[in-house]
């Protein structure tokens, strides 16, 4: 019996010795007053799962006013960095291999993260979504539109963060400009009704994230770098698909052949979309013939279909979620055949080990 595609090394421009990757998870552990990745909690979580081929951490906040969710850790202070140190070291002494997740939520926030100031977005359109607060779910609000003045801070506040997760010790950082987060805020224009150099045309929609890039590769080589996007995210994080949707991300992908980057992480749809007018059903078949570099798909892969779309060549690696949350050892399993155990979705956001390090590996 050959050997599964998802167990086989991968090595173009990133060196793995398989292609499952740990998919990114807020996880909102990091429940101390600085957002601070502890070792007892994130160090021994995520050396737990180091058998994957990459991990690739929860989003963690580029700044303060990048928070949106309860208790999740940042990579803007020094004291995180000095957490986040001990959380590298255990998976790189365990053989693994760790990216850190750069994150800025934008108006998927709420003023009680921010001393009663107004989240930032693209404009001041509310995505009547929720925001995990310290006081439970809370409705969103109209966010402020950004400055330009604002978006020079915060293409600082993303290269200070990659600068950070060098120090840290991390193989690399993706950016997150997905979900209906603060770059897919301004991708789409039921979020983005700017008439500026940010606004309006696709080349202008996306001239922030590239701009954030460009910053990034001023300190950290980009084949470190990875990106992930949603192109087909629809009545999910305030974000509505049009008739531009699909050719924005078209073009975001076909540009990101002129770097050299560590990967393109994309999503299937998080929900059917096959009756969405302008949705893209499936996500790595159509954009796979556009990017030449590693692409990397999620969402809703088990062993076999994971496997399926490394042979049918549609992607290089398949990201795993939930799996990941109850298996530590997923790929083991994968490996031997062995069952898997069921997440409890009551402790994905709660506090302390339970639900988080105490899943036990399979016994052969």
């Amino acid at each position: 019996m050959s050997k599964q595609q998802l167990l086989t090394p991968y090595n173009k421009n990133i060196n793995l010795k398989n292609r499952v990757v740990m998919a990114p998870m807020t996880r909102s552990r990091a429940d101390n007053e600085g957002n601070v990745p502890t070792n007892e909690l994130h160090g021994l979580y995520y050396e737990q799962r180091a058998s994957a081929g990459l991990i690739i951490t929860e989003g963690a906040q580029v700044s303060k006013d990048a928070v949106g969710y309860i208790y999740t850790a940042g990579i803007y202070s020094d004291e995180q960095v000095e957490g986040w140190k001990q959380v590298t070291k255990r998976v790189h002494d365990k053989g693994g291999k760790i990216f850190i997740q750069l994150w800025h939520v934008g108006r998927i926030s709420h003023p009680d993260f921010h001393n009663g100031e107004l989240p930032l977005s693209a404009s001041a359109i509310n995505p009547n979504a929720q925001s995990f607060t310290p006081e439970g779910f809370k409705d969103t609000v109209t966010p402020k539109e950004m400055t330009v003045e604002d978006i020079k801070t915060t293409v600082n506040d993303f290269k200070n963060a990659a600068a950070n997760a060098v120090k840290a010790g991390f193989d690399g950082v993706e950016i997150h400009s997905s979900n209906g987060y603060l770059f897919h805020q301004f991708f789409t224009s039921c979020s983005n009704t700017r008439t500026d150099n940010y606004g309006g045309s696709i080349e202008n929609k996306t001239r922030f994230f590239f701009e954030v890039l460009d910053a990034m590769k001023e300190v950290i080589p980009q084949e470190k770098i990875g990106v992930r996007f949603n192109p087909s995210l629809n009545g999910l994080f305030g974000i509505n698909l049009d008739e531009e949707t699909i050719p924005t991300f078209e073009y975001i992908i076909k540009k990101l052949n002129d770097y050299n980057l560590a990967y393109v992480h994309l999503s299937e749809p998080f929900t059917d979309v096959s009756d969405v007018p302008f949705a893209v059903t499936e996500i790595a078949k159509h954009f796979r013939p556009l990017y030449n570099g590693t692409l990397m798909i999620n969402t809703s892969f088990d062993k076999e279909k994971g496997n399926k779309i490394l042979e049918d060549g549609d992607a290089d690696l398949v990201a795993y979620g939930k799996p990941f949350i109850s298996n530590p050892d997923l790929v083991e399993r994968f490996e031997n055949n062995l069952e898997l155990t069921e997440w409890d979705q009551d402790t994905f956001y709660s506090q302390g080990a339970k639900g988080y390090t105490d899943y036990p590996k399979a016994s052969k």
